[in-house]
């Protein structure tokens, strides 16, 4: 194989969901994937942007999203159905961590063609823990890669791990495995779009009635009590620090909560719950999937303060804004924020506490026996992990009393989310990554490579996943061959094609049945040049895919456009 070239693109799999933070439920992961593609346009310096995608409808879309991102460069469309497309930018980048199912694929291919990169974000869920647990048995290879956002996924990752290999060792004798590389790389923040801008700043205290003298503390994310963080200790730590910390005279202290809420219920626990335990601080919810709350709500606060307490989060986007907009940040000492908040530099890490194992064992049953579902396992599990109240109290105290630490630590923090944390910074680590992994698919050793080419190795080079045509080849009469005998059905033409094929009968399948233009020239063939093998039918229509119209053919008999006749055995009179 030739020594590819230094490479610093990527192929990035396309899926609105995955980019999308105009959605009523806005997660972490839609924000994480809007930054990382804008960052990428702007930062990587690529001279075209591939885009993987399942129709040529999401291309388009993808290059939309690029071109209002500031991209203006060519957009390369590699379908999904032609995956041998990826060995040219030599590399896929998948914003979640399912690449165990992309390394099955590419084995039917050539697993030197290009390396798969995934990403982690929630890995709480069961189907994400089954596809971290069955990494060693997934045919990735050394020139592939997981990145973990922060060290406590990657201890996450770990576990999960080494806890199935030491089961395969037990249950099969296995020895040697073989996993993709797992680097730790934060995510990123667009530091220029949180630069303090004073007549924003005015604006929205103005709007939301913050005096001057007033201290604004800020939470920005899902207003979730079970899924992201109990508001508590964040609403008792602030009235302690109201009635402990000196405040100017006539001086207010507000929370701003801006996220949003899964339903009425939860709006009701939360603002009952504001009243009850913090009846000395004003309290201002609104939504924070408005692009321009998300946009400017940053100016209005002295403080930010988030004390996740849940499962779900593995990293944590909103503190890094925070520091990026020079605010001082308050936060839980919890997965993620442990790697980007300095305690006692960028603001304060309040300390958690959960029980030890074997103590959640239940609670792992329960989930993995549908008992619970996943939003109830990860609202289970957080009612056993504290955050303490009396440290956040005393870190708000420390700020709102002290206007100068206030400005040290916020400038702190901005200087390290420039330096470490900006898009750009982080872009660059990514390309890094992709150009370690080019050098590797060279020269590494291939694991388990594919034994053959025969149609039965390529098939089966997902055992769990056959060819379906393969797996239940027993089940029909008789096979289509090369040499089968294809001809009109009486009275079979173009008009009716395209009738049948635009019936509900038909319809649904669109996306998998051959290009209308392709069958119709099947029947022009045959009605002038009467039978033909099925061999020679596609060799004269000369499709973009032959595979798709070949399978076609039988779709075409079964809608009595065709007949189809098997060859006559070897041998065998007429």
């Amino acid at each position: 194989m030739a020594e590819p070239a230094p490479s610093r693109n990527a192929a990035i799999y396309y899926a609105a969901d995955m980019f999308d933070t105009s959605r009523p439920r806005l997660m972490g992961r839609h924000s994480a994937g809007e930054g990382f593609l804008r960052g990428f346009v702007r930062h990587s310096g690529v001279d075209r942007l591939y885009c993987h995608s399942a129709t040529e409808t999401q291309a388009r879309e993808f290059a939309g999203r690029a071109a209002a991102c500031g991209g203006n460069v060519p957009i390369v469309w590699v379908p999904f159905n032609h995956p041998q497309g990826l060995a040219e930018p030599g590399c896929l980048f998948y914003q979640t961590v399912g690449i165990d199912q992309l390394a099955w694929r590419r084995r039917r291919l050539d697993q030197r063609a290009y390396s798969l990169v995934g990403i982690t974000h929630t890995t709480a869920s069961e189907a994400v823990m089954e596809v971290i647990a069955g990494l060693p048995i997934a045919p990735l290879q050394q020139w592939d890669a997981l990145i973990c956002t922060s060290r406590a996924v990657r201890n996450t990752v770990d576990q999960l791990i080494e806890a199935e290999t030491a089961y395969l060792a037990d249950r099969l004798g296995a020895s040697r495995f073989h996993l993709p590389q797992l680097p730790i790389i934060p995510l990123g923040v667009d530091c220029d779009a949180f630069v303090p801008a004073p007549a924003v700043r005015a604006a929205w205290r103005r709007r939301l009635g913050i005096g001057d003298q007033d201290i604004a503390v800020l939470y920005v994310g899902r207003l979730s009590f079970h899924a992201k963080a109990n508001p508590l200790p964040m609403y008792r730590g602030l009235q302690q620090a109201r009635t402990a910390a000196p405040l100017p005279p006539g001086a207010a202290l507000h929370l701003i909560q801006a996220g949003w809420f899964s339903n009425e219920a939860i709006e009701r626990v939360f603002r009952d719950g504001a009243a009850a335990h913090c009846p000395g601080v004003t309290c201002h919810f609104i939504d924070g999937r408005d692009p321009e709350v998300r946009a400017g709500i940053w100016q209005a606060a002295d403080i930010f303060t988030s004390l996740a307490d849940n499962l779900q989060e593995t990293f944590g986007l909103s503190p890094i804004e925070a520091m990026a907009a020079g605010l001082p940040v308050v936060v839980s000492d919890w997965d993620g924020y442990r790697d980007t908040v300095r305690h006692g530099i960028d603001g304060f890490l309040v300390p958690t506490v959960m029980p030890p194992a074997p103590y959640g064992l239940d609670l792992a049953e329960r989930y993995a026996m549908a008992t619970d579902n996943y939003d109830r396992y990860v609202g289970f599990s957080s009612q056993f992990i504290a955050v303490d109240t009396a440290a956040a109290a005393a870190a708000y105290g420390a700020l709102i009393g002290n206007p100068e630490l206030r400005r040290r630590m916020g400038a702190a923090g901005m200087a390290e989310a420039r330096a470490r944390l900006d898009w750009r910074v982080v872009i660059g680590r990514t390309q890094d990554l992709w150009s370690e992994l080019a050098d590797r698919r060279c020269h590494a050793d291939e694991i388990s490579p594919r034994r053959d080419d025969t149609i039965a190795a390529i098939t089966l080079a997902h055992p769990a996943r056959p060819d379906p045509f393969q797996a239940f080849s027993s089940y029909p009469t008789h096979a289509l061959q090369p040499g089968s005998i294809v001809s009109l059905a009486p009275g079979a033409s173009a008009a009716q094609l395209e009738t049948r094929l635009a019936s509900p009968l038909a319809e649904f399948a669109a996306t998998v049945l051959p290009e209308l233009a392709d069958m119709a020239k099947v029947v022009h063939r045959l009605a002038a040049d009467g039978p033909l093998t099925a061999l020679a039918v596609v060799e004269a229509v000369k499709p973009a895919n032959r595979a798709s119209l070949y399978r076609g053919l039988c779709w075409m008999a079964k809608m009595d456009l065709l007949r189809i006749a098997m060859p006559a055995p070897p041998n065998t009179p007429i």
